[in-house]
């Protein structure tokens, strides 16, 4: 706790001293470029990721990267999503894995959370996932299938946001991209899919919307 504190001070006195009037623009409202969906594995910081500054990323964070389907009674993601959709706008969605995710490797392996009820109800959400995993890569070592766990359950989450109203009406207006990301922590790298390859490829400046209703199966990155 001491770190944090002390991080506080330095915070106050050597970044919000020198961009006070950035910060105070901030506080009269936001209009972030994107809505950013990750994992909330400490390693993964999405505005050094992406080396943004404050107020360009609206971010949504749980463990595995989970948007659960659109229902009747919708929780924090659905509410998340809808305000970043309806009300700021935002122009594109990412859904963000990254390697060496221990949700999935929750979900291949449940055993290993009998005494976490929480998360195993958590995972439900990920139920699509386990059995692509399953029914199709039943040949893969543990490492790969690991690989393909957290791409495949990018795509998995990329649907389901397409049940989402607002997603919808936002995607049919052509007001929105939707794009599915696998950061590589011992590289560093960000693999984004390619509808057109039906493949994680790495992410080039240009890289192109993904179209709605792209899907296909992940291959190792």
């Amino acid at each position: 706790m001491q770190k944090l504190i002390a991080g506080l001070h330095q915070f106050h006195e050597n970044v919000f001293r020198r961009q006070r009037d950035f910060f105070e623009r901030l506080a009269h409202g936001q209009k972030p470029e994107a809505l950013f969906i990750t994992c909330s594995d400490s390693r993964i910081a999405p505005n050094v990721l992406t080396q943004t500054a404050p107020g360009d990323l609206f971010i949504l964070r749980n463990a595995g990267n989970i948007v659960p389907p659109y229902g009747p009674y919708p929780g924090g993601e659905a509410a998340t999503v809808e305000y970043a959709v309806a009300v700021l706008h935002v122009r594109d969605i990412i859904v963000c894995g990254h390697s060496h995710c221990g949700a999935m490797n929750a979900l291949l392996h449940p055993e290993g959370t009998e005494e976490l009820s929480a998360v195993r109800g958590w995972l439900v959400h990920a139920e699509t996932t386990r059995r692509i995993m399953r029914e199709n890569y039943r040949q893969h070592g543990a490492d790969a299938l690991l690989n393909a766990a957290i791409q495949e359950n990018v795509l998995v989450q990329l649907e389901h946001l397409r049940t989402h109203p607002a997603v919808l009406a936002a995607l049919a207006r052509g007001e929105l991209n939707l794009h599915g990301w696998v950061y590589k922590l011992e590289s560093g790298m960000v693999h984004a899919y390619d509808p057109a390859q039906q493949q994680f490829l790495p992410l080039a400046p240009s890289e192109a919307a993904m179209p709605e209703g792209a899907r296909g199966s992940a291959a190792n990155i």
